[in-house]
């Protein structure tokens, strides 16, 4: 069973990727920053769920 996360978290997260397609990665804690960065989101909670749904789905995207 995988991960079910709410669709506002995919929907920023695939945002930001379509947005900045060159600066995300693999790396969580590279992504965790650039979240950070480039979004407004008050909560670390929410921060570090939207920098893991990027990281799944760059490394989905690879292969």
């Amino acid at each position: 069973m995988g991960n079910i996360r709410p669709n506002y978290i995919k929907r920023i997260a695939l945002e930001l990727v379509q947005k900045y397609p060159t600066v995300f990665n693999e790396d969580f804690e590279n992504n965790k920053m650039l979240v950070s960065k480039l979004t407004n989101v008050e909560s670390t909670m929410m921060r570090n769920r939207i920098a893991g749904y990027v990281t799944t789905y760059w490394q989905n995207m690879e292969h």
